[in-house]
């Protein structure tokens, strides 16, 4: 897994941990939360499908 998706899945976890507690608090900055795990989670997928087609092309040719 390339380092920056680890990055990103790492901030993602925390974000829904985050989210969790905020909505269990009663507290409504818990959809900060929600959108900041999205946007974690995009960019995990992003680096993760990146690096399986550099993979590809470097067997190739």
């Amino acid at each position: 897994m390339p380092r920056n998706a680890l990055y990103a899945s790492i901030v993602l976890v925390l974000a829904v941990t985050a989210a969790v507690v905020s909505f269990i608090e009663g507290n409504w900055l818990g959809v900060v939360w929600v959108l900041m795990a999205g946007v974690a989670s995009n960019i995990a997928w992003f680096y993760i499908r990146k690096d399986r087609i550099e993979r590809a092309r470097a067997e190739q040719g």
